[in-house]
């Protein structure tokens, strides 16, 4: 019988006062019951549009049929035929935007929880069964995947299920790409992020570290030593800066290596062996899920004041609801219409403050977003030891430069084709090194596409 509640099941989470002070993850997961119970609401729809709004395609209703009977395993099936990857994008993937923005039972209420339950499935089946999948025979083809963020995990996981011998990459020393890196504990639990790896290898796919594809071997060395072809999932590294002055004083970070070294390398961690300044106040400048990352990492840090400072309104900010949600409940002020001019330093070259102009939106720019513009007169000054630019990235041109015949469009992104094929035959590419930096869960949808278009092609040499 159909649960025709408007609202979603509540998801058990940390107190926020509690959470704010550590690294645990804040959602603490459904129970069977509350699984079974918002299963229930799900209408089963013969033509579901939640699946047209899933990057991967997830049978959607199918596997929630299974959920409201109980039968996690089955459930957890359906959801692997198409997604290698469930416990992840069912804890990061912006459901709100994509599969459950099309829920009709939204239309009049709360749509059905389907990432709480696909995270609920994964979870499920990692606790009860997590069985590794097992090597299928091999057709004798080598296949390289430069980087093992979400797009590459994909792409090699789905290569390895059709017989290929894949060698995946990392410049890092662990696997996981963005999802060790730049995702902290409290919203994915590393140990997750490894059982996944781990799966991959019992798949028969071999992950090298410490490689630094562009340096320690070429795309050309790649091909030499016998791979047919090559897929690039290396994402979106490198950093932006505003290029105000006082951007070079001590307790500049950009978010990348901040994060970097909270989550990658334990900085959070007694015994951890990355410095990284003990803040009192932190300014983090940027209005996306990454600002928000950085900034409920710099509280969990011990700062006593952290702030979000963006250049427009609350409305426009590109990051999820809920990450919003989450960082103001843990005492994050937002600054909005806000934008820095200046970061101020003391005699030492430390920062001691960050120099803010205050902003109004006028007409839509080219994104579509109303423009902002400064208010003349209104500038003040929030006194900080620490500013965290979270300005978003773009792909590092490490392996464009060291790859003959392989273009990149005017902001340092891949050009790919319909099959995400570069412009050097045998590359394919995906995921942010194509787009720039954008979400998991279309990664993954890249990391699937390649695979296939990588088979196809293959099949015809």
């Amino acid at each position: 019988m159909a649960n025709m509640t408007m609202t979603k099941t509540p998801m058990p989470e940390q107190d926020p006062k509690v959470r704010a002070r550590n690294f645990e993850e804040v959602a603490l997961g459904y129970t069977p019951q509350q699984a079974m119970e918002e299963a229930a609401r799900c209408l089963g729809c013969k033509k579901p549009k939640c699946v047209e709004g899933c990057p991967v395609n997830i049978r959607i209703p199918e596997f929630i049929g299974k959920v409201a009977e109980g039968d996690f395993q089955a459930a957890y099936e359906i959801i692997t035929s198409t997604n290698a990857l469930p416990a992840l994008s069912g804890r990061v993937c912006p459901q709100e935007s994509q599969c459950e923005c099309r829920c009709v039972r939204g239309v009049k209420g709360e749509p059905v929880a389907i990432g709480r339950l696909e995270r609920f499935v994964a979870d499920w089946y990692r606790e009860n069964v997590n069985a590794m999948p097992e090597k299928v025979p091999s057709n004798g083809i080598a296949v390289a995947v430069v980087g093992s963020g979400p797009a590459g995990l994909t792409c090699a996981s789905d290569l390895a299920k059709k017989g290929y011998e894949v060698t995946m990459f990392e410049a890092l020393h662990t696997a996981g790409g963005v999802l060790v890196y730049g995702i902290p504990e409290f919203r994915l639990p590393k140990a997750i992020v490894a059982n996944e790896v781990k799966k991959l290898e019992a798949q028969g796919v071999k992950v090298m570290t410490n490689m630094v594809i562009g340096q320690v071997l070429s795309i050309d060395d790649l091909f030499a030593m016998g791979f047919k072809a090559v897929f690039v999932g290396s994402g979106a590294g490198l950093p932006m800066f505003m290029h105000i002055p006082g951007e070079s004083l001590k307790g500049v970070y950009s978010a990348n290596e901040y994060l970097t070294r909270t989550n990658l390398m334990k900085a959070y961690t007694p015994e951890a062996d990355t410095p990284i300044i003990q803040s009192k106040a932190v300014a983090v400048v940027g209005g996306g899920n990454v600002a928000m990352d950085g900034a409920r990492c710099a509280m969990r840090l011990g700062a006593d004041k952290v702030y979000i400072v963006y250049r427009r309104g609350e409305a426009e900010m590109p990051a999820r609801q809920e990450e919003r949600h989450h960082a103001k409940e843990e005492g994050i002020e937002f600054k909005t219409l806000c934008n820095p001019v200046e970061i101020l330093g003391d005699e030492d070259g430390r920062v001691k403050g960050i120099k803010c102009i205050r902003m109004e939106l006028g007409e839509p720019d080219a994104s579509g977003r109303r423009r902002p513009m400064e208010i003349p007169g209104s500038e003040f000054t929030l006194d900080v030891d620490t500013v965290i630019m979270a300005l978003g990235t773009s792909p590092n041109p490490l392996i464009r430069s060291t790859t003959p015949g392989l273009e990149t469009n005017r902001k340092g992104c891949l050009i790919v084709d319909e099959n995400e094929m570069t412009t050097r035959d045998g590359v394919f590419a995906g995921g942010d090194a194509v787009t720039g930096a954008a979400t998991v869960i279309l990664a993954m949808g890249a990391g699937k596409k390649g695979a296939e278009a990588i088979d196809a092609y293959l099949k015809k040499a």
